[in-house]
């Protein structure tokens, strides 16, 4: 038997191998659990039960425990990522109501601060609101996710009653964005005159990365708006959205 079917056949038996490691490292999370009680607790309109979902409490700490023990991996697909880091943000936001509940705002915590704690532990590493957040911003530059995490909060983009998945992101993302933008109680839309949610002044240049504001805007509109129309930023609401 020559050298290289010896080869071969030691290759085939053990260099094929798959490394278990990396095997479980690339495990797609299930997110069959968040969504669940997304479907049961929250509203079309966005308005979320605390009060009954606290007694469910023990669910929701199981679905944030199989996120930090399957972390988001490269080897994932772009959509894979960021519904498993869109349904992080919102999963630990209500955690972190429901574990202070009953509250009347977000920000009523960590003195005001809730986006700044370190409260987030996922495959051993510890993350703020904020950083998750700067993960979805920097990494995958979709401005229609700031209408996808949800702060707990009236003014807030709604918390969508169902979990975001791969398959449907897209269109998940410009639902939500179309939604948001054409809420008359959220944003005032004339062709003139817009008045928005602070929301595009705080995350601005997001927004700039594709053209104007207006331009994004007009985007998602259902009234076309002229391209040297004002803008005006509304006050937020941080009322807890139940």
């Amino acid at each position: 038997m020559s050298f290289l079917l010896l080869f071969f056949i030691f290759y085939k038996c053990h260099g094929a191998q798959p490394d278990a490691d990396t095997t479980e490292h690339t495990l797609v999370i299930s997110h069959d659990r968040w969504d669940g009680l997304l479907r049961k607790y929250v509203s079309a309109s966005g308005t979320v039960n605390y009060k009954d979902l606290l007694r469910e409490k023990p669910k929701l700490d199981s679905y944030l425990k199989e996120l930090s023990e399957t972390p988001a991996s490269e080897a994932w697909t772009r959509n894979e990522q960021i519904a498993y880091w869109i349904n992080a943000y919102n999963a630990f936001t209500v955690d972190l109501i429901l574990r202070n509940y009953p509250v009347k705002s977000i920000r009523d915590l960590n003195s005001g601060k809730p986006w700044d704690d370190p409260f987030i532990h996922l495959n051993g590493k510890t993350y703020t609101l904020n950083a998750i957040e700067n993960i979805l911003r920097e990494k995958f530059s979709d401005p229609r996710i700031h209408f996808a995490i949800n702060c707990a909060s009236r003014s807030c983009p709604k918390l969508m009653n169902a979990a975001f998945n791969s398959g449907s992101l897209e269109q998940q993302l410009t639902k939500l964005t179309v939604e948001f933008i054409n809420d008359p109680i959220k944003n005032k839309i004339a062709a003139g005159k817009i008045e928005v949610s602070p929301i595009f002044n705080w995350y601005k240049n997001d927004f700039l990365k594709y053209g104007s504001l207006i331009y994004f805007i007009n985007k998602y509109s259902a009234s076309k708006i002229s391209p040297d129309a004002s803008i005006i930023y509304l006050d937020y609401d941080w009322s807890l959205n139940e």
